[in-house]
């Protein structure tokens, strides 16, 4: 699998390799890193090639124009414009279909966010969550001067600026989240259900991505959660049903068969590599859990 893209490659590709005229020293001292671009017109109706490959950084884009992204092993289509969410846990690239197009991105790493939230909590840059939200001519008119925003602030002299712009990353997180239905539930047993599911789904997330053979992936089962986070297994499963509507198992697996998937079309990786890094004790346990979901073997998706 291709390394993942940093910050500063992010601004080598942009710019050519040239030096972006006030790219702040933060970038390489491991601190948190905010910045705000236009995306570029097209040149002779191409634009320039998006690799497919993670980032080690978080975008919030509004994209005006068909295009089209992948996600891991979906393909998303925008048929007009959408608010997309990007993260560092899945792989991605984008494919623009129109002649013109316009729009806006903020870039992030996770030490801009630190001690000021924690963005996993949010569908939106969940693995299993939405990550495009197709938008209506008046909901574009209402995020454009969002990012008009960033740009005035990110250019002023405000000694707090960098707070407004977290604010106002959050309204285009939230502005995203109120599109989607609202839950049914008791609000007093989601909300003490949904911690739970939270904490879980953190420490799922946390095991991935997997860019070392020699990492592994350490918790398996619902149990294995349960005794982490040191709640019965029977409330874990509960919190989890009620907040999601999937099963404990059946987001661990889902999320074992989506990295599963990319390791198997993105490294070089053995098929047995890649079954131990997933915590499989033998090649023949991953490729029935392989099987079961994708009616194929590893190896012939692989190869397909």
């Amino acid at each position: 699998m291709d390394d993942v893209e940093t910050v500063d490659e992010l601004y080598h590709r942009k710019f050519d390799g040239m030096t972006y005229p006030w790219m702040p020293d933060s970038i390489r001292s491991g601190i948190g890193h905010f910045n705000v671009f236009r995306l570029e017109p097209l040149v002779d109706g191409k634009a320039k090639p998006v690799p497919y490959k993670r980032r080690d950084y978080y975008k919030v884009m509004l994209v005006i124009g068909n295009s089209r992204v992948h996600y891991a092993d979906q393909v998303v289509e925008v048929k007009k414009q959408a608010l997309t969410f990007s993260n560092p846990h899945i792989p991605y690239a984008w494919e623009h279909l129109d002649t013109v197009r316009d729009g806006f991105y903020g870039i992030f790493n996770h030490h801009f966010f630190s001690q000021f939230g924690n963005l996993s909590q949010y569908g939106v840059f969940q693995p299993n969550g939405t990550h495009v939200f197709e938008l209506t001519d008046e909901q574009v008119s209402q995020l454009i001067p969002v990012y008009e925003r960033m740009f005035a602030e990110i250019q002023s002299d405000y000694i707090h600026k960098y707070d407004v712009l977290r604010n106002l990353v959050f309204e285009l997180l939230h502005f995203a989240m109120k599109m989607q239905p609202a839950s049914s539930f008791d609000k007093r047993t989601v909300n003490a259900s949904q911690r739970i599911a939270t904490l879980f789904l953190e420490l799922l997330e946390r095991q991935f991505p997997l860019d070392d053979t020699h990492q592994q992936v350490n918790f398996r089962s619902a149990s294995d959660f349960a005794a982490q986070l040191n709640v019965h297994v029977n409330h874990l499963n509960r919190a989890v049903k009620e907040t999601t509507q999937k099963t404990t198992t059946q987001l661990i697996a889902d999320r074992i068969l989506q990295e599963s998937k990319t390791l198997l079309k993105q490294s070089t990786w053995s098929v047995s590599d890649i079954a131990y890094a997933l915590g499989f004790s033998e090649v023949t346990h991953f490729n029935n859990f392989f099987k079961k979901h994708l009616k194929m073997s590893p190896l012939a998706f692989k190869n397909g």
